[in-house]
């Protein structure tokens, strides 16, 4: 019968941003290794703290499927003699399959006929196959970085302490890093002493909670986010959220307990984020505010692994190391500010970008003309203009200063401050901050046109620059996240409503790169509108069917708020059966494509009309181009495509009626120009013809 499989791997602490993946990655190999096992299984289910990868899997079977499969052999000719007895190759082959040679077959294929076996292969049990699963699983994680100890030969995340392997009530032998398996765990390093037998896999959730080991990491994720909350209570305020350290804190504890400290008051003079950032970046601490979010309170709230014997022992400890990281933060913002954020901008020509892209400073004085370019091109006013140029200019100043050189995941929010320490205009110093956003998925976009402006200009000058110095990303890695820059630029000009034309702002882009780029220009131009067509149809096919993503952009993404609006008024019409009708019946105006340059000749000519259906298509379609064409003009895709449904009946009577490629060369020409015009039409939204309205409709 079936039995439950417990995997545990037992280690010194993993870093926790080894996690989640490693785990998943485990869970995967096993499942993917008893899939070729042929070894039936039910639900899998991991759990794991820093000192433990463990995967759960219900219900594997005792022992592997049996299967059958033919096995080809030596040719006829060679197999038999003269007199038709069997020959050694013969007889050879029914030896190693374990066939009589009587009871091989023969079996017809393109390279004549050969020698066949009917192979029987019986099952072996479970505890023989497992062990070899499991190894393979265990060796197969892919750790960011690795290392050795001792004499052991197997590299790995840290030294194993030790391997539980349970099937059912059985150990599963394995051996890996000098360490045999067995059916023991260990729990809390410091209230647990000694190994915890585990009988059977259903008893190592609880016997390890009894050991004060959370090993459910959801569970753990929301006894962490308790005990932050409660802390923020104590100290008098509000936790400020944050999902992304609750998860990072997840993975350094096996069971969770608070302790809340303080800071100096006099500390919150510093901006918010310098704060933030050094109790989370640096001591993983969770910051305290008010009861509406709008102010810090000198406190915070750290997560420790086990409760202390003497808090107030430990809460001067954690305040002692806080605090001194506030001085320095303190000491570099007073130095900063004496030098205006200005005066640094030419020592960013000391800053290398990319070594045959220039410097940092190189980097600003292309990315400003592009965003000078860009806000004329998006018809901002004089003032915003002047903006753009002032927050580009100083975009990348604090990159220089002693508190984003200490803190680097500060930038932009201490080039705010030091520009409004410096005077700079409001409109400017926000820009400057707002120009790094989003910083990545699902983060904030920017508030302000000047702050957008300059984020795109920014970016498409590195992915330009990255593009055309021949390093554009691969499967396996994007070191310059151009990928992250391009789907930035989508979600801000998206956000914010740009109309302008992507391929003219390549244009732009790398006109300033001129000198730099070791590939053609027009080269790298479509190799980053390709990127931007991939990028955007990853994107909209996340909530589109991708039959409408594709068709739309077979007509263009020039103007990407545009084809955004297209792509959701396609998506729209689909459950209009009279919009469906048409789009299938426009598909065979294909043969415009077919017939070539006949096609694109002058207009259609009304007095060459043989047919009534003709004439019918023709009128109907001069009566609602010009209303589509106002559609289209004011943006309303959805609206224009209702007004196309009423050639849906000429359009089928047509193809019903009229042989379109007519025997008349003046005839035929005049039906292609009429369908080239409905297709210049409809073009003006997707290529229809392109695509599957069965699979777009699902």
């Amino acid at each position: 019968m079936a039995g439950d499989l417990l995997l545990e791997i037992g280690t010194e602490e993993i870093p926790a941003a080894f996690f989640p993946s490693c785990l998943q990655d485990l869970e995967r190999l096993i499942v993917e290794g008893l899939a070729k096992a042929r070894l039936g299984h039910g639900t899998a289910r991991t759990f794991g703290t820093p000192r433990r990868l463990a995967v759960w899997i219900r219900d594997v079977a005792e022992g592997q499927e049996d299967v059958s499969r033919d096995e080809l052999g030596p040719p006829v000719k060679a197999a038999y003699d003269a007199d038709g007895n069997p020959t050694k190759a013969a007889l050879s082959f029914a030896q190693k399959t374990g066939v009589d040679v009587a009871k091989l077959e023969r079996r017809a294929t393109p390279k004549g006929e050969y020698l066949c076996a009917r192979v029987e292969e019986r099952g072996l049990p479970a505890l023989e196959v497992l062990p070899g699963v499991l190894l393979e699983a265990v060796r197969g994680i892919s750790w960011r970085k690795t290392m050795r100890w001792g004499d052991v030969q197997d590299a790995y995340a840290r030294p194993l302490h030790w391997i539980l392997t349970r099937f059912g009530d059985d150990v599963v032998p394995l051996r890996f890093a000098e360490v045999d398996s067995g059916g023991v765990t260990f729990g809390h390093r410091f209230l647990s002493s000694g190994p915890i037998e585990i009988g059977s896999p259903a008893r190592y959730v609880e016997a390890l909670r009894a050991a004060e080991v959370i090993v459910d990491p959801v569970e753990r994720r929301e006894a962490v986010r308790k005990a932050a909350t409660a802390g923020a209570a104590e100290a008098g305020g509000a936790l400020l959220a944050d999902e992304e350290l609750v998860e990072h804190v997840t993975w350094l504890v096996e069971r969770p307990s608070h302790i809340v400290g303080g800071f100096d008051p006099a500390y919150l003079e510093l901006p918010r984020e310098v704060l933030v950032s050094e109790m989370k970046g640096h001591q993983k601490y969770f910051s305290v505010t008010n009861s509406d979010a709008t102010a810090l309170l000198p406190a915070f709230v750290a997560i420790a692994n086990t409760p202390v014997k003497d808090p107030a022992l430990a809460r001067r400890g954690f305040e002692r190391v806080l605090n001194a990281r506030l001085s320095d933060g303190r000491f570099f913002f007073d130095e900063d500010r004496k030098v205006p954020l200005v005066d640094r901008v030419e020592r960013l020509g000391k800053v290398t970008f990319q070594h045959k892209l220039g410097s940092i400073l190189d980097k600003v004085e292309r990315f400003r003309a592009d965003a000078r370019w860009l806000a004329e091109a998006l018809g901002l006013d004089a003032a915003k203009r002047e903006h753009v140029e002032r927050a580009a200019t100083l975009a990348k100043a604090d990159l220089v200063t002693g508190m984003v050189g200490e803190f680097p995941e500060l930038q932009g929010a201490m080039g705010r401050e030091y520009a409004l320490a410096s005077g700079e205009p409001e409109e400017v110093a926000r820009a400057i901050f707002e120009h790094y956003l989003p910083r990545g998925a699902g983060d904030v976009l920017p508030s302000s046109e000047v702050g957008a402006v300059v984020g795109i200009a920014d970016r498409i000058d590195t992915i330009a620059g990255i593009f055309g110095i021949g390093k554009p990303p691969t499967g396996a890695a994007d070191p310059f996240a151009l990928r992250r820059a391009c789907l930035g630029i989508v979600h801000v000009v998206l956000h914010a409503g740009f109309r302008f034309s992507l391929a003219a702002l390549v244009d732009q882009a790398l006109s300033q790169l001129e000198g730099r780029l070791t590939l053609p220009a027009g080269e790298v131009r479509g190799q980053v509108l390709d990127f931007f067509r991939a990028r955007l149809k990853n994107l909209w096919s996340e909530s589109h069917p991708a039959e409408v993503v594709e068709a739309v952009l077979a007509v263009g993404f020039d103007d990407v708020v545009a084809a955004r609006d297209r792509v959701a008024a396609v998506a729209a019409m689909l459950a209009d059966e009279r919009f469906r009708a048409l789009a299938e019946g426009f598909s065979r105006t294909n043969i415009v494509e077919k017939a070539g340059a006949a096609a694109a000749a002058a207009a259609v000519d009304a007095t060459l009309f043989e047919k009534p259906a003709e004439g019918a298509l023709y009128e109907r379609f001069v009566s609602v181009r010009d209303a589509v064409e106002a559609r289209l003009a004011s943006g309303d895709y959805l609206g224009g495509l209702r007004e196309l449904t009423a050639l849906r009946e000429p359009l089928d009577t047509f193809f019903l009626e009229v042989m379109v490629m007519a025997e008349d060369p003046r005839a035929r020409g005049n039906r292609l120009r009429l369908l080239g015009e409905l297709r210049e039409l409809f073009g003006r939204i997707a290529d229809f013809g392109r695509m599957d309205l069965k699979k777009a409709a699902r």
